[in-house]
């Protein structure tokens, strides 16, 4: 059963990442517009979930990014930073694969924000995380720009996307954490 949602969601994945209607790359500066924050899904990690034996703390039992991934990090903060767009504070799941992505953007300090942690192996968790995330959105200043990195269940269980490894979607957040996809932005390896 797993393998079969496992190659659901690759193919789901693989759908959203061949529109490219849904995928402009033209909104970074939708950044600076006030209640606006990016969320990114982890750059490629080669797989799907965790490993057996998978521990928060040590890199070695998760699933990482390999090069293409890397360089697709690396690839995402560099646009960023060119489109000019100053960000205020970069937070991540505590998972490897995300610390190492938010770290690889070059954006600034990484910030760990434990509501934005997978919750795939774990669906019981999926509903109070996302509230919890939501609360923290709706409690931003209204002019800090903010980029977020997690992974696709999170994304999707706030926004209701399924998004590609490395994609960002930016969203306005209302006032009770409520979100509104404004674009998504994909920039391959």
């Amino acid at each position: 059963m797993r393998t079969l949602l496992v190659c659901l969601c690759f193919l789901v994945q693989s759908t959203a990442v061949l529109d490219p209607a849904r995928a402009s790359g033209t909104g970074w500066d939708l950044l600076e517009e006030p209640r606006t924050v990016a969320i990114m899904r982890h750059a490629i990690a080669p797989g799907g979930g965790d490993p057996d034996g998978f521990r928060l703390g040590d890199c070695s039992t998760q699933r990482n990014l390999d090069e293409a991934g890397r360089e697709q990090a690396r690839r995402i903060g560099a646009a960023v930073r060119r489109a000019g767009v100053a960000v205020d504070r970069v937070l991540s799941s505590q998972w490897c694969r995300c610390m190492e992505t938010a770290k690889l953007l070059g954006l600034g300090d990484v910030e760990q924000l434990p509501s934005l942690n997978s919750f795939f192996e774990d669906r019981s968790t999926g509903a109070a995380q996302t509230a919890e995330t939501r609360s923290f959105l709706a409690a931003l200043p209204a002019g800090e720009t903010v980029f977020l990195v997690t992974h696709q269940v999170n994304i999707t269980a706030l926004t209701d996307v399924f998004p590609a490894s490395g994609e960002t979607l930016l969203l306005r957040v209302g006032a009770h954490g409520q979100t509104e996809l404004l674009d998504r932005i994909l920039i391959r390896p």
